[in-house]
């Protein structure tokens, strides 16, 4: 593969081995082991002296073919390749810490996020402070002492609050801490936090980069040595990994990412131009909106701003489900990153577990609704949230 080759050919290109055979598609390696000619060729393919495949648990040629395709898009090093978006994050985190490390993390997460921080992390005695991750100042002071991690979304989830990657990673790494950053909202095509100083990036490979709902995965990209010596030791002996059939479709999907989601953020602008000038709604959280508190940095820090918004409805609980019970193009669904556009109501489902009064300070009312913008024709979802909005709150409400 040419180094001189861009994104689009690199994701049809680039990542896979093939067979003698020549396949056109990459081939499936669905084995959970592999032989050896002689005793002697599988003693040295455990020393590590011999460069083949062994166990599945271990490697796999096809997920290694996805990993590596992954890499070439972010820009990484390399990357290693689990089996959901949660089991990067919590490998991701959990191979660098031990009892008595610290955690600096942004407080605005998803749910299962939020979990692994505030209460799984410190069942093994790791200290953990959340912070408003969009003030600066407030991560200055928490990492005004040693770190070992640093830990936030960028697009957050559910409201689309930023975080300052350049900035942040710099505060981090002066208190010693890695930085790791869940970049599932803004995509591998969108941003590029290792370019911004971040040390591994994490993503839901459900989302965008299957991008039709057909499977489950996680990747962490990062340093090669930090694969190999951290990262990769954790995956071997605990066996959060991806299936090579998954693998499979992932890289299938890779194929077509950068066309997809370039055409969801077409949609998005679209959807959400729309949406705030709606009697119906009463604001927009969209960072590629003028209106958004940080649309500066997102313009700096982001190639495009997505496909994923927040919009609170006039009215409430009640309002919210009228809506959301009233779509007939947009499905009603808690994954985001699909071909189809998806809504869902966080205070009741990916953030259900918070209190509520952590989902008050988070702007994660009854009335707020995130919505996934998919691949439709964009005038059949701004007919569609039209009769949604307006038949699920009422003409008094919109017109207050």
């Amino acid at each position: 593969m040419s180094e001189t080759w861009r994104a689009r050919t690199r994701m049809i290109h680039g990542g896979h081995e093939r067979t003698p055979l020549g396949e056109t598609s990459e081939a499936l390696y669905l084995t959970s082991g592999f032989v050896y000619e002689r005793a002697e060729d599988a003693a040295a393919r455990f020393e590590g002296t011999d460069p083949g495949y062994q166990y599945s648990r271990v490697e796999n040629p096809g997920v290694r073919g996805f990993e590596r395709r992954m890499a070439l898009l972010e820009g990484a090093e390399d990357a290693i390749a689990t089996a959901t978006g949660m089991a990067a994050v919590n490998t991701a985190l959990m191979s660098h810490l031990k009892a008595g490390d610290r955690v600096v993390s942004a407080c605005l997460l998803f749910g299962s996020c939020h979990w692994i921080v505030t209460e799984w992390l410190p069942r093994f005695g790791v200290e953990v402070e959340l912070v408003d991750g969009t003030d600066l100042d407030a991560w200055a002071q928490a990492l005004a002492r040693p770190t070992t991690a640093v830990f936030f979304e960028t697009p957050g989830n559910p409201t689309l609050e930023l975080v300052d990657i350049e900035a942040v990673s710099r505060l981090a790494h002066q208190a010693g801490a890695t930085v790791v950053v869940d970049n599932v909202f803004a995509t591998p095509v969108l941003q590029k936090p290792l370019q911004l100083g971040a040390d591994i990036v994490v993503y839901s490979a459900t989302k965008h980069i299957d991008g039709q709902g057909r499977c489950l995965g996680g990747v962490i990209l990062c340093d090669a040595a930090t694969r190999q010596d951290i990262i990769h030791p954790v995956v071997k002996n605990t066996g959060p990994n991806l299936s090579p059939f998954n693998a499979w479709v992932l890289s299938k999907g890779l194929e077509t990412i950068e066309l997809r989601v370039r055409e969801h953020v077409r949609n998005a602008e679209q959807v959400a131009a729309f949406l705030e000038g709606h009697p119906a709604v009463k604001d927009v959280l969209y960072p590629g909106l003028a209106s958004h508190p940080q649309h500066a940095l997102a313009q700096r820090q982001m190639a495009g701003p997505g496909n994923l918004l927040a919009f609170r409805v006039r009215g409430g609980f009640d309002e919210a489900f009228g809506v959301l019970n009233a779509f007939e193009v947009v499905r009603v669904s808690n994954n985001l990153g699909d071909a189809r556009s998806l809504a869902t109501h966080p205070a009741t489902t990916t953030h259900s577990r918070l209190t509520a009064e952590d989902r008050a300070e988070l702007g994660i009312g009854d009335d707020l609704i995130r919505l996934s913008v998919g691949l439709e024709d964009p005038e059949d979802l701004v007919e569609d949230l039209d009769q949604a909005l307006n038949r699920g709150v009422p003409a008094a409400l919109r017109a207050a």
